[in-house]
């Protein structure tokens, strides 16, 4: 896969000032983020986060995931840390897209969990793809990784990226009633290694 760097500029937060650097895969046309603080190329592993879009939880505030309380956990470690990176990957709904995450949700609504929602409608249970992050990473100067997820199949694809990961930092978040079942699927379906009720 081919990405290329497009620009940058500042990007005031709630949480502190990050900065942001856009990127651009060729051939799909496809938009990913960085945003950064602090200076990432002197002092050892940078914490990171690499969070996959999620417009529903990201900007709506849905209940139904725990990617919003996610993405803003991460954004506050870093500002309190005063270094790290945020890898916003445009791949929505687990790589499946903004329409059909609704045709999802529709399907969890009648009972499905949303590995069986996926694969109802003819996707893998989870389609997100990582080969454009040594891209971005090199670009900013970033060697190794604190890596903030639960999701050890992250941690896997970003190693095979030859990316060094050298610690995975849990990151649990934002557990409700609405997302119970999802946080539950995520463990017995997706690997994922979170403490669940």
């Amino acid at each position: 896969m081919s990405v290329r760097f497009v620009a940058e500029s500042r990007l005031p937060t709630p949480f502190g000032e990050f900065m942001m650097h856009g990127f651009e895969e060729s051939g799909t046309g496809k938009e990913h983020l960085a945003l950064t603080m602090g200076d990432l190329s002197q002092g050892g592993p940078v914490l990171a986060r690499v969070h996959s879009e999620c417009l529903t939880g990201d900007a709506l505030f849905s209940m139904r995931c725990d990617c919003g309380p996610q993405l803003e956990a991460a954004m506050r470690k870093i500002a309190a840390e005063g270094r790290g990176v945020i890898l916003y990957l445009r791949q929505e709904g687990r790589g499946i897209g903004l329409m059909n995450k609704v045709r999802a949700y529709h399907l969890q609504d009648e009972g499905r969990d949303t590995v069986e929602a996926n694969e109802e409608l003819g996707f893998e249970a989870d389609l997100r793809k990582y080969d454009m992050c040594k891209v971005m990473l090199d670009h900013l100067g970033v060697s190794q990784l604190k890596l903030m997820t639960n999701n050890p199949r992250k941690v896997d694809a970003l190693t095979k990226q030859g990316i060094d990961v050298v610690e995975r930092q849990q990151h649990q978040t934002g557990q409700n009633p609405h997302n119970e079942k999802y946080l539950t699927t995520k463990v017995w379906k997706l690997g994922h290694l979170l403490e669940t009720a």
